[in-house]
């Protein structure tokens, strides 16, 4: 009898942490970094709205090795202009100082830097709550996704003095 109850109580337990667990099955957007005028730098990220968070997931490449580089969506889905400055500023649908992701007040579009590794590659993966795939004030889709040459100083306002853009990618659904 034991065995059953010990059992029963593991399977109980299985399906509360399933039912606490956001689903990565909600709407989801990605955005096609492409160079900007004279740079390489290119990459891939998803957007996956998993109740109210965002999963965040991809790759960019063509960085500087070892080095950290500001990134951030902006509030413009538009890269015409080649050098990426027709994405516009930072996307900050809640007029927030620019800021540290993760720390107290900042943008929506204020991201976690990249890092590059020794082959100029950053692995990006992390989760959201200022931000929206699809629906209301806060909705990504549509708007801009900036890799910048220089690491974000979270202090300069309204941008992180993050220098020139090297890559840039209009948010679709997907």
């Amino acid at each position: 009898m034991n065995a059953r109850l010990t059992l029963v109580c593991a399977a109980a337990l299985a399906l509360a942490a399933c039912a606490s667990t956001p689903s990565a099955s909600g709407p989801a957007a990605v955005a096609k970094l492409e160079s900007t005028r004279g740079n390489s730098t290119t990459g891939t990220l998803r957007f996956v709205q998993a109740g109210d968070v965002v999963l965040v997931s991809g790759e960019v490449r063509g960085l500087k090795p070892g080095a950290e580089h500001g990134f951030h969506i902006h509030e413009k889905g538009d890269c015409s202009s080649g050098d990426g400055m027709s994405a516009g500023g930072h996307f900050n649908p809640g007029g927030q100082q620019h800021g540290h992701f993760g720390h107290g007040a900042h943008h929506s579009g204020d991201l976690p830097s990249l890092r590059a590794d020794a082959n100029g590659v950053a692995v990006v993966k992390f989760e959201s709550r200022t931000f929206s795939v699809g629906s209301g004030a806060a909705d990504i889709v549509g708007r801009g996704l900036i890799v910048h040459r220089d690491p974000d100083d979270y202090t300069t306002q309204p941008t992180g003095n993050s220098g020139p853009r090297l890559a840039c990618a209009v948010i679709t659904r997907g």
